[in-house]
């Protein structure tokens, strides 16, 4: 380890209201994470997860955040007070596999081009246990309108892991669930995008390590077990909102220039389809969510169209390459 840092991996849950998640789950990240610093950063939790913390884990580091600013800001405070080599942001409801984390820091420590990395994501509850899992599965990647997907998930369809993704691949997004990332690059590129608060921030952020040069991987050596939807339902309407007002962002932001006004095109149309359909089905919440989503779109896009311009200005790689 480079006499530079204080620690070499630092694993980093951000909580918020999670007491329960880091009752049942912070026991196997502890007993798991050999090599490791485990540091718990609290994201203003109104319930007793502090307490907690302080009762029965005073030998963890505990990072308070003074106000909730979300996934992406939360972590960006947090991580700033950190002084490691690399980074792993892990979510409170994730059971880790025995020695998932050293697998993926020696594939990054031989290759100084990888920037971030996640592990096989598969589903915590029993009756699951053996399918991947919604938010990360083995390895994300985006398609040309501009929608995620996964190796192992695309849109709701989960497959069962049968070995069949357990090469280290190459891939466009490591999910925020469970991903390590090279400390350097991440204040590279300035961090998560705070304006997200929460949900393809990650995304967002893996796009502009791309366009830096950096390598993005799955490595399935490692596996941890996530519960999903810990601090936002699948079916929330706040859910809606966020995906689809960040994927708007996440388009102007990074697309390249010969795409990104075609893609924005289309996406309002497929959006409009989308909101019928919630519509059709009696979720007016969700179809109001799109409509608050598109709203945000249109008197925010001078700002993001800024947030573009500072992409470009920094990237090394011509948006092209990228998409």
């Amino acid at each position: 380890m480079s006499n530079n840092y204080k620690t070499k991996v630092a694993v980093v849950i951000l909580n918020w209201n999670g007491r329960k998640f880091l009752e049942d789950f912070l026991p196997s990240v502890v007993a798991n994470s050999i090599g490791a610093e485990v540091i718990v950063a609290d994201n203003n939790s109104s319930d007793d997860s502090v307490e907690f913390m302080r009762e029965h884990y005073p030998n963890i580091r505990l990072i308070i955040n003074a106000q909730n600013t979300g996934y992406a800001q939360g972590y960006n405070n947090a991580l700033a007070e950190i002084d490691a080599e690399y980074f792993v942001l892990l979510n409170s409801d994730i059971e880790v596999g025995e020695n998932w984390v050293m697998p993926i820091i020696e594939e990054m420590d031989k290759d100084k081009s990888i920037a971030a990395a996640q592990p096989k994501l598969r589903a915590f509850f029993p009756e699951q246990r053996h399918e991947f899992e919604y938010a990360g599965a083995a390895g994300g990647f985006i398609d040309k309108y501009g929608y995620p997907f996964c190796r192992g998930r695309v849109f709701d369809n989960l497959e069962t892991d049968n070995g069949q993704y357990d090469e280290n691949m190459e891939i466009f997004w490591a999910s925020g669930a469970a991903m390590f990332v090279r400390a350097d690059a991440f204040r590279e590129v300035g961090g998560l995008d705070g304006d997200f608060f929460a949900h393809m921030e990650e995304i967002d952020f893996c796009w502009r390590l791309k366009l830096e040069g950096y390598k993005i991987m799955s490595i399935p050596k490692s596996t941890v077990f996530h519960v999903g939807g810990g601090t936002l339902p699948k079916n929330s309407a706040r859910k809606t909102y966020l995906n689809f007002r960040n994927n708007f962002t996440l388009l102007v932001k990074n697309l390249p220039r010969n795409r990104v006004i075609k893609v924005i095109l289309y996406r309002l149309i497929l959006d409009g389809i989308a909101g019928l359909k919630f519509l059709s089905q009696g979720h007016y919440k969700d179809t109001f969510a799109i409509i608050k989503a598109h709203f945000y779109f249109y008197t925010h896009l001078g700002e993001i169209r800024e947030k573009r311009k500072g992409v470009l200005s920094m990237s090394k790689y011509s948006y092209g390459n990228n998409f």
